[in-house]
C-alpha cells in the first residue's frame, strides 16, 4: 500500500485564549506539521476577515517556506498550503491552492481565476524584475474540494480536481448519526480517478480502516491538532 496522504485541517479556536494568544499555537502547529512529513495543511479559519485571514495566511506561507527548505535533506515532500474557499486570497499570500466548499465555484472556474492572476504577474515580472506582486510559490496551483457523496467524488474527478476530501465518514460530537456515510459509501466513492481523502470522526484506531477501504489518505482537524504531529504521521504511515 502507497504512503498514505495526510492533511491537517487548521482550527485556531481549539486553542485558548484571545484572538492574539491563538494565533501562535496555530502558526506553530503547521509548522509542526511541516517538519513531521504531512502533505498538505488547510488553512480553514472561516470566521476571520478578509483582512485577517491574509494576514495569518502570510504569515504561513512564511513558516512554511523555510520549514519546507530546512526539511529537504530528510526527503520529505514540501508541505503545500490550501487556503479555504478563498481563490482570491490564496493568490493573493502564495499559497498553493484552494480547498472548495461542495456548494463553492467549480475547480474549473477557480482555475480559471488562478491561471489569469498567474498570467498577470507573469507580465508584471517580466516588465519588471523588482515587480512585487504576489504570487504562488509553484504554477501548480492546487484544487481541493469538500464532497459527500459517489456522485460527487465522480463529477468532481470529471472537473479535474486534485483530490477530495469525503466526510464525515464516522460519528463526531455534535453530528447527527443519520449524516455519518460510513466505509461502505467511502469504499464506493474511491476509484473514480481523483484521490479520496478521509474526514469526520477519524482516529489512529479507525485510520486504517478507512485506507483498506480504498483512500488514498487522511484528512483531519483534531487528529493532528491535538496531538503530536510526528507520533501521528509515525502511526500512519506505519506498515
Amino acid at each position: 500500500m502507497a504512503r498514505p496522504l495526510l492533511y491537517y485541517i487548521t482550527d485556531r479556536t481549539q486553542f485558548p485564549g484571545d484572538e492574539l494568544a491563538r494565533r501562535l499555537p496555530l502558526i506553530n502547529k503547521i509548522a509542526e506539521a511541516a517538519r513531521s512529513g504531512v502533505d498538505y495543511i488547510q488553512l480553514r479559519e472561516k470566521d476571520l476577515s478578509a483582512r485577517e485571514l491574509e494576514e495569518v495566511g502570510q504569515e504561513a506561507v512564511r513558516v512554511l517556506r523555510g520549514t519546507n527548505t530546512s526539511s529537504a535533506g530528510q526527503n520529505l515532500t514540501p508541505t503545500r498550503l490550501l487556503i479555504n474557499s478563498r481563490t482570491d486570497i490564496a493568490l493573493a499570500v502564495g499559497a498553493d491552492g484552494v480547498h472548495l466548499r461542495s456548494d463553492d465555484v467549480s475547480p474549473t472556474q477557480a482555475r480559471v481565476v488562478a491561471e489569469t492572476v498567474l498570467a498577470q504577474n507573469s507580465k508584471l515580472a517580466s516588465r519588471d524584475s523588482l515587480a512585487r506582486s504576489p504570487r504562488p510559490a509553484t504554477r501548480d496551483f492546487l484544487v481541493a474540494v469538500s464532497c459527500h457523496s459517489e456522485e460527487e467524488v465522480i463529477s468532481l474527478g470529471r472537473q479535474n480536481a486534485d483530490f477530495v476530501v469525503f466526510a464525515p465518514v464516522f460519528e463526531k460530537s455534535g453530528l447527527p448519526r443519520s449524516r455519518t456515510l460510513g466505509l461502505d459509501q467511502l469504499r464506493q466513492s474511491c476509484g473514480h480517478n481523483v484521490p479520496v481523502l478521509a474526514l469526520g470522526g477519524v482516529t489512529l484506531d479507525n485510520a486504517q480502516s478507512c485506507l483498506e477501504a480504498g483512500a488514498a489518505g487522511i484528512a483531519g482537524i483534531r487528529l493532528f491538532q491535538q496531538n503530536p504531529i510526528s507520533d501521528v504521521v509515525g502511526e500512519l504511515w506505519r506498515d
